[in-house]
């Protein structure tokens, strides 16, 4: 009960759940797409069809939990600054859940073009297979764009907690930086694709800002000051 009651843990555990997303993000690329050849790409696909679907739930059930995470993070700050605390809840919760949403259709139309329904027989199996690694390319493009999403809604959680006075300010700077860098990374990403890899990999410390506010909020948790009582006079 002492968890429920403290709306820092609340928005920790939930931050907990986004722990799930690399698996869609990083582990079914690693492991099942292969660069540049859409046949080995779509053989892999079919061959591992539910993995790669739970790719797609992965992707629904996270944009899901950023709804209840922002309005947990605004229940928490909003006695800190409004303006700032409805900027994390658009920003980090409202856009970024829209776009994956929107992106597991991406999903659906590559594994339906793989899967080769019977209204798709005017396509033979290479021009199925070339989609289908399109709309998996395609995947990757929106969330490289919307990494700006996830670095921008940094930026107003990172003031926030610096201001607050019951967070750490060394995590608020940490997520200003954590911010900034998603933001590079994505420009990297839309402008010099061939140096997004090696850009993320160098970037990783810097990323490890939300790890560290997550934790502090599971562990120690974070409860607001109550509002200060209006005197009857003033009243």
């Amino acid at each position: 009960m002492s968890a429920i009651r403290n709306p820092g843990r609340v928005a920790g555990l939930l931050y907990l759940l986004l722990m799930v997303a690399p698996f869609r993000l990083i582990y079914i690329p690693n492991k099942l797409f292969v660069p540049g050849d859409a046949t080995a790409t779509a053989h892999n696909i079919a061959a591992h069809e539910m993995m790669f679907r739970l790719g797609t739930v992965t992707d629904l059930f996270c944009g899901v939990v950023l709804i209840f995470l922002t309005l947990a993070l605004y229940r928490l700050f909003v006695g800190v600054n409004r303006t700032a605390a409805v900027l994390v809840v658009i920003l980090g919760g409202v856009l970024p859940s829209v776009i994956d949403f929107i992106n597991s259709a991406n999903d659906g139309a590559a594994l339906l073009l793989i899967r080769g329904a019977d209204y798709l027989s005017v396509f033979d199996e290479a021009q199925r297979y070339a989609m289908a690694y399109f709309f998996t390319r395609l995947h990757h493009q929106v969330i490289a764009g919307a990494e700006i999403l996830w670095g921008l809604w940094l930026l107003p959680l990172g003031f926030l907690t610096y201001k607050s006075g019951f967070m750490p300010r060394f995590i608020g700077v940490w997520l200003y930086i954590n911010g900034v860098t998603y933001v590079v990374i994505s420009c990297i990403a839309l402008l010099l694709p061939e140096y997004e890899s090696k850009v993320f990999d160098l970037a990783q410390p810097l990323l490890l800002g939300e790890i560290a506010f997550m934790l502090w909020l599971i562990v120690r948790g974070a409860t607001p000051p109550p509002a200060p009582a209006v005197a009857a006079g003033g009243a």
